[in-house]
């Protein structure tokens, strides 16, 4: 089976709304076994609606659409669904019914403009939407299926987990695609790829490989594909032992998302706890810390010191430190972390120094210049890096570096 993805709104097109439902369903559907063939964003217009309908069928024998399901009139997804299949909307009883009682359960009174939401084309099948108000439509024709979900990204996501998956998973008659991320830190994505040559030419023809590299990390995907997941999964773990015993120093983890989750990971196996002092990466650390479920478990806190003043307030960095070596050195940061980890009381600590851009930098220390420090009870860890002088880059390859020499610095007093 193969699918396209078709999400519809002129919010995501001019930028105000990130698309993630768009690589949410794709990596669902993967997971799956089934192919995703497209995925096209549009206009809320009936016409973009009509010509994307055309287009992915022509390439899927599935498509999935989001958005334009909305009470307001210039949500006309249903309407063209309407014209497009040659039907008419009809009331089902069942959606008014899930309307009104999630209207009554808040309080707020049901307008004739939300019981609208209630009909639907007759030529399909309606799954209700029991966390939302705008029902899932199921269309058949000339062996092809069109489902159309809420934009919402929890609406969505409940239907397409508990209903629509389930349903095209079943139909999928047997097959599997089954995955494996590593991550690489410390190697470029050339080199890396000049080092397994040899093995990436020799891979069977039903496993792929890709390349993905983010500023500071690199992760390798395997895929597989075939009728036996457990077949598929011993073949991705027999070929992931050259890796291991070729470029087994640059790997950091696998099967996880990021350099944070590995770290988290470790940190929770060990029963260590991490603090953060942050001035140029401005609280990402801590955010990325935060935003995984169970950071309790292994965070302490952290503090944001941009100015030398709350450097020497809050982290206890010397005067004579922030004059003599200034606040974008190995001295500041060492102390960064060492202090940090002392004032709240946690195993390890991270603290990061730099000249983010775009303005800011000198001869001495331009733009891009960025400090790290790791500290344990027994040993704190500095790095100097040079990165680009965008921003987001740099913060980005700077949050990356330090979760690395954190895992690498965990692994190296605790053991893998």
């Amino acid at each position: 089976m193969n699918a396209s993805i078709l999400n519809i709104g002129d919010e995501l097109l001019i930028g105000q709304v990130v698309n993630t439902n768009a690589s949410w369903m794709a990596q669902q559907l993967t997971e799956c076994g089934i192919r995703v063939r497209e995925v096209l964003t549009i206009a809320d217009e009936r016409q973009a609606i009509t010509e994307g309908l055309e287009r992915c069928l022509k390439n899927a024998d599935t498509l999935l659409i989001t958005g334009g399901l909305g009470p307001t009139k210039d949500d006309i997804t249903k309407h063209t669904l309407c014209a497009y299949f040659h039907a008419k909307l009809v009331e089902h009883a069942e959606s008014l019914r899930n309307i009104e009682r999630i209207f009554a359960r808040r309080g707020y009174p049901m307008t004739e403009t939300n019981r609208q939401q209630a009909m639907v084309p007759d030529c399909c099948e309606v799954i209700v939407n029991e966390v939302g108000t705008a029902p899932c439509m199921w269309f058949e024709k000339d062996g092809k299926t069109v489902v159309s979900l809420p934009g919402v990204p929890s609406e969505m996501k409940h239907l397409m987990q508990n209903q629509v998956l389930p349903r095209l998973k079943a139909r999928n008659g047997g097959l599997c695609i089954v995955q494996k991320n590593l991550i690489f830190q410390g190697i470029g994505e050339s080199f890396l790829s000049d080092a397994i040559a040899p093995w990436e030419e020799k891979l069977p023809s039903h496993i792929s490989l890709a390349y993905l590299p983010q500023h500071g990390m690199l992760r390798l995907r395997l895929t597989a594909s075939g009728s036996n997941e457990a077949a598929l999964q011993k073949a991705l773990a027999d070929e992931s032992r050259y890796l291991y015993e070729h470029v087994g120093k640059y790997l950091v983890g696998e099967d996880m998302d990021s350099l944070q989750a590995i770290a988290a990971d470790c940190l929770v196996r060990h029963g260590k706890t991490l603090c953060t002092a942050e001035s140029c990466t401005g609280g990402s650390l801590a955010a990325r810390m935060t935003a995984m479920p169970g950071a309790s478990r292994y965070y302490l806190g952290g503090m944001v010191a941009y100015s030398n003043e709350w450097k020497e307030k809050a982290l206890h960095v010397s005067h004579d430190t922030l004059s003599r070596f200034g606040a974008v050195s190995e001295e500041t940061v060492r102390e960064m972390a060492v202090h940090a980890r002392e004032v709240l009381g946690s195993d390890y600590a991270v603290a990061t120094t730099g000249i983010a851009g775009p303005d800011g930098g000198t001869a001495e220390k331009p733009v891009g210049t960025v400090w790290i420090g790791v500290a344990s009870a027994n040993e704190t860890l500095t790095r100097l890096l040079h990165c680009s002088d965008l921003r987001a880059q740099v913060i980005e390859r700077t949050c990356n570096q330090v979760f690395s020499d954190l895992i690498q610095l965990i692994r190296k007093e605790c053991g893998k």
